[in-house]
């Protein structure tokens, strides 16, 4: 039978946005905030020369500047206060969650429920903190030795664009945690959604005057969006595919009263690691070509050969770039999803999956299945970023087009959608219960 949640999700329309006020609320709070956001994509860093910077920009904004430019908005391009964007803080949030596999003292914290998690974002924040001045300061550096870029180079500047960068990167991390608390999705993935998305009519500008200009033939314009939508088809479909395993429940008796066994599903992402793998390996491969850029001419011998080798496109650059996602899914699905401590809390709550031992041999089969459903993801995976970069090496095509952004902005708009759906559903149960309760008084 169906049940009334399933009826009340299948008849949801957006016709009852109008009557869901606190929705509304949290929607032009998301808006107002993202807006915030992107007008300091526009505040410029002080001492910085535009000119001279931008130059230098196009010179390697192929590299791994090019991929956090994407991620910022266009803040590195611009250079603003929010270059370095929320990349400290994810940093920070995969360093953490790391440290739980070895440190005995994060992994009881986990465990301690919501008090735990509250101590484990703390422990998040302070990190940011450090991250974002390290990375601060080696762009002040990196910019004051990076020509005329810097007006007045000195002691003043080093300190300035640090504390500017480190605040910026500071406010965006509260700014996100505000879109969790009161507004729409999850905050820190918007603000990566927005930077995105804003930059996508300026690239796809870009790529109609290459077309315009002859560099880039009419018929593959139409292939790169036809291609766009069939790969955003493919990622919907995967993001939301699961392999379910069926766990079963006895019979218990409470007091006097006996409860029948009962069935639920234990459900397995596909792809459990998200976005992490490919934007882990873009920025290890991408890393050797900003260095060899920024030292152009008086780099080692042996770092210009490296570069050229793993240039876009390049066999080696495409190899190595399949081998990081494939590893990288495994290593970070195995730190984020635990089978023996799965298998220990349905053994402690009566669950069992039918035919399998509860303890070692339900962990050994979670395990068993994970590891197989985890190849199918990491060959999504491999086949989703693969394909673009072959297109962003060949054919010009902005990152933008990449496998990874277009990974980030159908994961988001999936999660938004489904809390917008969540809250939608949560109104119309509560005009039933007001309409139950009126029938109930007038009789």
């Amino acid at each position: 039978m169906v049940s009334a949640a399933e009826q009340l999700a299948a008849n949801l329309n957006f016709g009852a946005l109008a009557k869901a006020d606190e929705l509304k609320k949290r929607i032009w709070f998301t808006i107002g905030a993202l807006l915030v956001y992107r007008l300091g994509t526009y505040i410029p860093l002080p001492g910085i020369d535009p000119t001279a910077w931008a130059q230098l920009f196009n010179s390697q904004s192929g590299g791994i500047l090019g991929m956090f430019n994407m991620f910022s908005g266009g803040g590195i391009h611009r250079m603003a206060i929010f270059a370095l964007n929320i990349m400290p803080y994810i940093s920070a949030s995969i360093i953490i969650q790391l440290m739980t596999t070895v440190s005995p003292q994060l992994e009881a914290l986990k465990k301690e429920g919501e008090a735990g998690r509250k101590v484990m974002n703390q422990y998040t924040r302070y990190l940011t903190v450090v991250l974002a001045l390290f990375q601060s300061y080696g762009i002040a550096v990196g910019l004051q030795g990076a020509g005329n870029v810097v007006s007045q180079p000195g002691l003043f500047f080093l300190i300035s664009t640090t504390i500017t960068l480190t605040g910026g990167t500071m406010f965006l991390m509260w700014l996100g945690e505000q879109i969790t608390a009161r507004g729409i999705g999850n905050g820190i993935s918007l603000i990566i959604f927005a930077g995105i998305v804003a930059e996508l009519p300026a690239a796809i500008a870009n790529t109609l005057e290459l077309g315009r200009q002859g560099a880039i033939s009419t018929g593959f314009i139409l292939l790169v969006i036809v291609m766009s939508v069939v790969v955003i088809a493919f990622i919907v479909f995967m993001e939301r595919a699961q392999r379910r395993l069926l766990i079963q429940y006895p019979k218990r008796q409470v007091g006097n009263r006996m409860f029948e066994g009962q069935s639920s599903h234990l459900p397995l992402k596909l792809n459990t690691s998200g976005v992490i793998p490919p934007i882990f390996a873009s920025s290890l491969l991408l890393l050797p070509t900003t260095v060899a850029n920024f030292n152009a001419g008086s780099g080692p011998e042996w770092l210009t050969t490296v570069t050229t080798l793993l240039g876009h496109g390049r066999p080696l650059f495409l190899v190595l770039y399949l081998a990081l996602i494939v590893f990288f899914c495994f290593f970070y699905t195995a730190v984020v999803f635990n089978p023996t401590e799965t298998a220990e809390n349905l053994k402690k709550h009566g669950g069992f999956i039918p035919g399998i031992r509860p303890g070692e041999r339900t962990a050994e089969y979670i395990d068993y299945v994970l590891s197989r459903i985890t190849i199918v993801g990491a060959i999504y995976l491999s086949i989703v970023c693969l394909i673009p970069e072959v297109l962003i090496s060949y054919a010009a095509v902005p990152f933008y087009f990449g496998g990874t952004s277009l990974l980030i902005v159908v994961s988001v708009t999936m999660d938004t959608v489904a809390q917008v759906q969540g809250y939608l559903l949560a109104h119309q149960y509560e005009g039933l219960i007001k309409k139950s309760k009126l029938r109930g008084r007038n009789r």
